[in-house]
């Protein structure tokens, strides 16, 4: 430290402007949007709790959400459900 600031009391502090963006914050630092995010991904992790009950693993993708059985095979031969199809799927099961 300069000794410029050692005989300053107190902590030194530099006080400038936080810049918002134009037209506000985006999606993902919305409320709305967090709280959807974070309702997705509880969801999510209900079902993978769900196929793991059953012997299975719950995986995602680029195209969607696929179900793995033990012997590593797709279920329905099929990567691209939605978790409604998910749920729906470990509903019958």
């Amino acid at each position: 430290m300069s000794p410029e600031h050692l005989t300053e009391a107190g902590i030194p502090r530099i006080r400038r402007a936080v810049s918002a963006p134009i037209g506000g914050a985006p999606k993902q630092e919305r409320w709305q949007g967090a709280n959807k995010e974070k309702a997705e991904k509880l969801r999510m992790r209900s079902l993978m709790r769900q196929a793991g009950v059953q012997g299975l693993q719950l995986r995602h993708s680029d195209h969607g959400y696929a179900l793995i059985d033990s012997a590593h095979k797709q279920i329905k031969d099929r990567d691209d459900m939605t978790l409604a199809e998910v749920e729906s799927w470990l509903g019958r099961g």
